[in-house]
Order: C-alpha cells, then structure tokens, then sequence
C-alpha cells in the first residue's frame, strides 16, 4: 500500500490547496486548488489581471501566499525541491555585449550546474548554429529560446513558461510552440500561462481557466471543441415538431415544459434555425441559446466578458 501511495505522488508534479492572494483589497488568487500530473502540458489560461502571474511568482517562491498551500513532488516546497524545476518568468537577464554561449556560462555558474549541459540545450532550442554570436544581434525570438535554453540547463523535471510567444511575430510563435512540443515529447512536465486560447489548443495537454484569480474549468483539451448548443424553441404553430426535424442543423429534439429543446449540429447556432423558421412562416415566441461551446464561453472570459 505504502508503494501505491508512493507511486500516486510520484505522478502528481504540483498539488495546490486553496492558495489565495491578496494584495490590499484585491485578491489576485482566489481560493486556487489544481493538480498537475507528470508529463502533462499544463496550460493556465485566462485574461490579463486573471491572476496567473502571481499564481506562477507564489509556485516559484518569488511572492509570498495569504493562505492556502501547495507541494512540489509531494513535497514542501524548499530551496532544494525548486531546484528541479525551471522557469522563464520574466525577461531573464542576458548581458547585449556577450554571445549566447558565454551567457549561458554565467547562469549555469549562478545556478551551480555543469557547463557541459550547455551545447545540448543549444542544440535543443535550435541556437547551436548561433551559439557565439552576440545576444543583442538575436531576433526576439530567438531571445525566448536563449531564455528557455537557460531554464533547461540544470536538466529540470519541470519548466515554467509564462507567456512564452508574447510580443513574437507568427515565425517566432511558431517556433517556439514546435519547441515546447519538443520539450514534452522529451519526458518534461510543463506548466504555461497563456491569455490564447488558441496557444492551450495547440501545445497543451490539460488546461485550468482563471478569471479574476478564481478557477472557472479545468480539464483535458480536446474536450473544448466538444459541447454543441441547445436551443429552446417555442412558437404558436401546429406542425412545429415537423418543422424543427426539417431543419438541416437539428440533431435531436425533446419536449419539455412546453417547448421544444433543440440539440444542434456542429456548426449550426439559434439564428440559423431562427431563419429556417422565419421562412417556413413560424415566428418563435421563444427562442434561447442554452449551452454554449466551452470554446464559445472562454473566448467570452478572455474577453472579460
């Protein structure tokens, strides 16, 4: 029992109980609980002021939680658990006039790991070509590599990314997702914190959404294009049945309290079958979106709807 137990905290990487964080009179966290599991792609996704930022500074121990707590491998977090896990949080610090390598050198001394661990991580991120030429001649995007590079050197089993394509033009996002797909297909658990939806899709296995520093979903990725809508439907005709059945975009239908629940295709919303309706000569009395795609709903949150 004792090896099961050791075995189901070696596959939880992060466990965060009720962490809360308040700065004056706004809580930035709210009352966060999450688990993240070995291997997976964790994408933390939410508006800007969501309170991903913080949650990432009080994980990395740079911002001290209000309440609640959160262990590392099963683990209270100390100076010695943090050193297995890497992170690119802010723009790290890179001297202009020394190259990539030599930047590289400094950290692994800051960080006290082997030299050696340099080319490999070049190589990696796709800089080896590039390694002794001047960090102020890199492009922007190469700059987030050198920086994930940096993370990498003491061989973590984590990597913490926070935004990790901002302010990149298309070529650079592109790279650097391929990059982090390479990451994960080594083996590394990561956690990212995105405000694009489009971002989690491609490069996360799991994702959390964040609103105001509360948790509103949490779950697998491929789930959020599933979930088609339901219409409610109500309207003073006889062959009303008949005609919701016609409607190309119908996939079942049900009657309760009166009205009809409408389960639509993929593709087809209230107004097309609103149309549809109108044309036939039937105006609804009742017509009402009643769920809504999880992509629908979270583009409304990054929104800030």
């Amino acid at each position: 029992n004792t090896i099961a137990n050791k075995e189901k905290l070696l596959e939880s990487v992060l466990s965060i109980k009720n962490l809360t964080k308040q700065f004056g009179r706004i809580k930035a966290v709210n009352n966060l609980s999450l688990e993240v599991k070995a291997g997976q792609v964790f994408g933390m996704l939410g508006p800007n002021g969501s309170g991903k930022t913080t949650t990432l500074g009080m994980l990395m121990g740079v911002i001290n939680p209000t309440a609640g707590d959160f262990t590392w491998f099963g683990e209270v977090p100390t100076h010695q658990v943090r050193k297995k896990i890497g992170a690119v949080l802010e723009h790290p610090i890179f001297y202009p006039y020394l190259s990539g390598q030599k930047n590289l050198e400094l950290n692994a001394m800051i960080k006290q790991c082997p030299v050696e661990n340099i080319p490999r991580v070049l190589q990696l991120v796709e800089l080896y070509e590039r390694k002794d030429d001047k960090y102020r001649t890199y492009s922007l995007g190469m700059k987030q590599r050198l920086a994930i590079a940096s993370a990498l050197l003491n061989d973590p089993t984590v990597l913490i990314l926070d935004e990790p394509t901002n302010g990149l033009d298309p070529m650079g996002i592109a790279e650097i997702r391929e990059l982090i797909k390479k990451i994960a297909a080594n083996g590394k658990t990561i956690i990212l914190a995105s405000h694009l939806l489009d971002e989690v899709q491609k490069v996360c296995t799991h994702f959390a959404v964040l609103k105001k520093g509360t948790l509103v979903h949490v779950g697998p990725v491929d789930e959020v294009g599933k979930g088609e809508e339901t219409v409610e439907v109500a309207a003073s005709a006889e062959n009303l049945n008949e005609v919701l059945l016609a409607f190309a975009g119908t996939s079942s239908i049900s009657r309760e309290n009166g009205s009809f629940q409408v389960a639509m295709r993929e593709g087809f919303h209230s107004k097309d079958l609103n149309k549809f309706l109108f044309e036939k000569g039937i105006v609804a009395s009742h017509l009402t979106t009643k769920k809504k795609t999880l992509e629908k709903q979270f583009l409304e949150i990054l929104a800030g709807a």
